[in-house]
């Protein structure tokens, strides 16, 4: 089989994500539990008013989640360490029954085995819903998470969703990419190549792997992520902070614009980088400048408040919002541009940011699968 992993544009089945359990996200007191409970739900929320959501609940959260979620939420049970499902989970694939599919040569792992579970389960198609089962080590071993729990995840929302499971040893999160749906995959050196991550890898044994699991024909790297995602509570360099691809040739870039942040001259490297590159066709990008709002920091520190962090749903847009009415504003008006005839809905994501991520590190799409 040859495995595509489709634009985050294209039709989407559901939106997955995880409830917040016990740990770091919670807090230490009731206060914080209930702030970061509702900013989940609030993104659930927000998603169903386009599609449906399913979220997966530690056993020990449920009673406290459905208090939190609409009915109309799916639950699944199952233990959890942590609530970032982007990371967590699969990333979700479509094969194509590509003649050429034979002639990619797959390397270690192996290539996945069908899932016994899945929609007309026995019956032919010509398209499959494949799910990518990155292995997962809590961002690269770092010595305050806990994954145990989290590194099954992938599997279990493969089985429930009934795609085909595709084994990665590829140690990697889906905040680590970002993709056009054809070919093009944008990347960071301190993730991927990470040796906490994968020691033993090059880069050329990271793309072989992307290819075949994703379908990438053309890698973008980048060296690093945002200041603060480079610290010790980060994740060293995830993507989906700095740029997303919200159309074929078509860049939308975090720019932080205060020579005060440490991020002002990261965020121009970066933008320099992706302007000499191309996409998969070759073509140079259109780039469009998403800025930062004006807070600076938190009491940790520099914040990396990036509107590039949304999520796109069947007809909409869940942005991110920061409390700056004029920042969050041209923000949102911004995606509507990039995003034509998509609704773009605001949700509060200082306390997710707050907490190492944002609305598209919580959730993570299902694409539909043609007819």
């Amino acid at each position: 089989m040859t495995w595509r992993m489709p634009a985050e544009t294209a039709p989407q089945d559901r939106v997955w994500m995880a409830f917040p359990a016990s740990g770091y996200t919670l807090g230490n007191d009731a206060g914080s539990a209930a702030e970061a409970r509702q900013a989940w739900a609030d993104v659930a929320h927000a998603v169903l008013e386009f599609e449906p959501v399913t979220m997966v609940v530690d056993p020990a959260e449920a009673a406290v989640a459905r208090r939190y979620l609409s009915g109309a939420v799916e639950i699944i049970e199952a233990p959890l360490d942590d609530a970032w499902m982007r990371d967590i989970g699969p990333s979700f694939v479509l094969d194509e029954d590509d003649p050429g599919a034979g002639e990619r040569g797959a390397v270690e792992p192996g290539a996945g085995e069908p899932s016994a579970v899945g929609p007309g389960a026995g019956e032919p198609s010509a398209v499959e819903l494949g799910a990518v089962d990155w292995t997962f080590n809590g961002w690269g071993g770092q010595d305050w998470a806990r994954w145990a729990k989290d590194a099954e995840i992938g599997r279990l929302v493969t089985g429930a969703s009934g795609a085909t499971g595709i084994p990665s040893l590829l140690v990697n999160e889906g905040g680590g990419i970002q993709v056009d749906g054809l070919g093009t995959v944008l990347a960071t050196l301190s993730v991927q190549l990470d040796p906490g991550r994968n020691p033993q890898a090059d880069r050329a044994t990271v793309e072989a792997e992307l290819a075949r699991t994703i379908g990438a024909t053309h890698v973008v790297w980048l060296p690093r992520g945002l200041t603060r995602d480079q610290e010790r509570y980060g994740t060293w360099g995830h993507v989906d902070i700095v740029a997303a691809i919200p159309s074929p040739g078509m860049l939308l870039v975090h720019s932080q614009d205060d020579p005060a942040h440490p991020d002002y001259p990261v965020t121009r490297e970066l933008r320099r980088m992706l302007a000499e590159s191309t996409d998969a066709a070759g073509s140079p990008w259109t780039i469009i400048d998403l800025p930062a709002p004006a807070t600076l920091s938190d009491s940790e520190g520099f914040v990396d408040y990036s509107y590039v962090n949304h999520l796109v749903v069947n007809g909409g847009v869940i942005a991110c919002s920061f409390g700056e009415k004029r920042a969050d504003e041209a923000a949102r008006e911004i995606l509507a541009a990039a995003y034509p005839g998509r609704s773009v809905i605001a949700v509060e994501a200082r306390p997710l940011f707050a907490r190492g991520g944002g609305i598209h590190c919580i959730t993570q799409q299902q694409p539909s699968v043609p007819a």
